[in-house]
């Protein structure tokens, strides 16, 4: 095992680590400098030669890397990522025995011991996802744990740590055999047609398995549905099949178009009795004023941040205006799912966002229930940033 480089945490956060903070960044360290080899393991003190944990360097987002273990006797090697991955799955065991869903998250960084990366499972086919190149060079430990704990039947790769944070491309395949493309996946009973070796996304976002389940049972029957930023209409899949009398799915990306009728048609619904629309969500609102359009379920999950000819969006900025927008559309006692992923900020400032936008609306509302990351997507209390999700129902009373 390759030798470790000496690092000291200054004192001031100290305490922070010792609490079980799992991000390392520069302000903390009190020389950052001596970290020129992404993926060299830490050995980390406090600035008196306390030992405080081991750890790893690798850039992501505003990072140098992860805290890795607090035990001064445990090692980096095979058996500590033999011992996480099997901890994970074994966390994740009523999902494996669940018939009706064979797409969730198997390991989801911090949140289960190992910042900087996540696998996920589609029907027997796994995905790595790795945030930086620091966690890149253990790639043959972690691969060789995954063989270790479950029978796979191939395995896929995400690289997402280029210079501007991007993806990068290249051949995502990396063990086993090659899957036939599209795999067809299932969520609560729902099918989904999605792709490992396509781009950094797969065609669903995992972590919003629970809202759908509920808008399908609950919210959809008889309603008309504006889905935006409907990537590839999996919200509006779920509503089709809750009983919603009309479905309109909004996003600028042209894939959105075949990718939701693909969705649509695996699941035997007759996509032309649905909306689809590819242009800017901004523009769609403006255009549903002018028509007198409204709807009885408005569904907002857009990007942290996104940005196309005439609109900027940032979720830290613009939020209170994209529900203004919303509620402009909203029928009387209609629902609007207001969800952000944009971790910068907590459920409590994202209530105030709805709070202000209905005030300066003039309009009243009361919140119905709210979500949160399901379990797959464990977290780390001490690191606020992981728990990102924050989903809430909103009834439009006047």
């Amino acid at each position: 095992m390759q030798k470790e480089i000496q690092v000291k945490i200054k004192n001031k956060f100290k305490k922070k680590y010792q609490a079980g903070y799992p991000h390392l960044f520069q302000e903390a360290l009190v020389n950052s400098k001596q970290l020129t080899r992404e993926g060299a393991l830490l050995n980390l003190t406090d600035e008196q030669g306390h030992f405080l944990g081991r750890g790893y360097y690798g850039k992501q987002n505003k990072g140098l890397g992860w805290v890795l273990t607090r035990d001064e006797n445990e090692k980096i090697d095979q058996d500590f990522f033999d011992q996480k991955i099997r901890d994970a799955i074994n966390h994740r065991h009523s999902l494996y025995q669940n018939k009706e869903t064979t797409a969730f998250r198997v390991f989801n960084g911090e949140g289960d011991g190992i910042g900087g990366l996540t696998i996920d499972v589609y029907a027997g086919y796994y995905l790595i996802t790795w945030y930086s190149l620091g966690i890149y060079q253990f790639k043959d430990l972690i691969l060789q744990a995954l063989k270790h704990a479950v029978d796979f039947e191939g395995v896929y790769e995400k690289k997402r740590f280029d210079t501007g944070g991007k993806y990068v491309e290249d051949d995502d395949f990396v063990a086993g055999e090659r899957a036939e493309f599209p795999l067809i996946i299932k969520e609560n009973g729902v099918n989904f047609a999605v792709y490992l070796n396509d781009g950094p996304m797969t065609g669903i976002f995992l972590d919003q398995r629970e809202v759908r389940k509920t808008i399908r049972d609950l919210y959809a029957k008889g309603k008309t549905v504006l889905n935006t930023f409907s990537y590839t209409g999996a919200f509006s899949v779920y509503a089709a099949l809750g009983g919603a009398s009309k479905t309109t799915s909004v996003d600028l990306a042209n894939r959105s178009l075949p990718k939701t009728v693909e969705q649509f048609q695996v699941n035997d619904l007759d996509d032309k009795a649905h909306e689809i629309r590819v242009m800017d969500v901004f523009n769609y609102f403006n255009y549903a004023v002018k028509k007198n359009l409204t709807f009885d379920m408005v569904i907002l999950d857009p990007p942290s941040f996104a940005r196309s000819k005439k609109h900027t969006f940032s979720a830290a900025k613009d939020y209170v205006g994209l529900l203004k927008d919303a509620i402009s559309i909203t029928s009387k006692d209609g629902v609007i799912v207001a969800s952000t992923n944009f971790s910068g900020f907590g459920m409590d400032k994202f209530k105030r966002f709805i709070d202000k936008a209905f005030e300066e609306s003039g309009s009243t509302y009361s919140v119905v229930e709210t979500f949160s990351l399901p379990e797959d997507f464990k977290t780390n209390r001490q690191y606020k940033e992981s728990d990102y999700l924050k989903v809430v129902f909103i009834n439009k009373n006047q």
